[in-house]
Formats: C-alpha cells, sequence, structure tokens
C-alpha cells in the first residue's frame, strides 16, 4: 500500500502562484502513475492533471493548460503540482492520487490510493 501526503496550499492573491508536492512512501514509487484532483466547495472531485510513472506521459484538464505543470521525483518519492496564474476558481482542496497507470488515475476508478488533500484559496 502507499501513503500519500499532500502539503504547500495555502492563501493566494489571484495571479500568483503555489506548488504542491506529494511525498509518497510504501510501495515502489516510481511504478506508480500519479494525479492532482481537486474539489472545489459543492462540487465533485476531478482530475487536473497526471503523469506516468517515467514521466513521458502527461495529461492536463483543459481549464489548467499552460498554467500548471505536473512534475515527479521518483528519487525523492515526490510529485509535484507548479500553479501559476491561479484564478479564483482554482480554489479547491487539492488532492494526490496514485493508480497503476496515469491513464487508468483520469477516470477515478483506477485511483489505488489517495492524499488527504491540501486547500488552495484563491483570492480575487
Amino acid at each position: 500500500q502507499v501513503l500519500l501526503v499532500e502539503s504547500g496550499g495555502g492563501l493566494v492573491q489571484a495571479g500568483g502562484s503555489l506548488r504542491l508536492s506529494c511525498a509518497a512512501s510504501g510501495r515502489t514509487f516510481s511504478r506508480f502513475g500519479m494525479g492532482w484532483f481537486r474539489q472545489g466547495p459543492g462540487k465533485e472531485r476531478d482530475v487536473v492533471a497526471t503523469i506516468s510513472w517515467n514521466g513521458a506521459s502527461i495529461f492536463y484538464v483543459d481549464s489548467v493548460k499552460g498554467r500548471f505543470t505536473i512534475s515527479r521525483d521518483n528519487a525523492k518519492n515526490t510529485v509535484y503540482l507548479q500553479m501559476n496564474s491561479l484564478k479564483p476558481e482554482d480554489t479547491a482542496v487539492y488532492y494526490c492520487a496514485a493508480g497503476d497507470t496515469a491513464q487508468a488515475i483520469i477516470s477515478k476508478r483506477g485511483v489505488a490510493a489517495w492524499g488527504k488533500g491540501t486547500l488552495v484559496t484563491v483570492s480575487s
């Protein structure tokens, strides 16, 4: 079983930046596809970005393309989400997710483990 712990959330003004980190422990991190999801107030938990085990395959939801960057460091068992040009509509709890493949994670059904989430609040 893999354990995921997110960090880096906080309050930021619109146009600002934050970098989220997700530290993994347990089973071999480098074999997992990883992803970031978010859940805004009164909304469902939706995928934001995913990355394959070697970083070769990356997916972004349209609303964050060009603003967010997902990356991973397998030596540090950590996946990151760099968020730039933040907007109030990016306000949400951000969750880290792990699964067999990055493609499987996108549908949520392929998520094998979730972190507890970190809150990102973007003020206007």
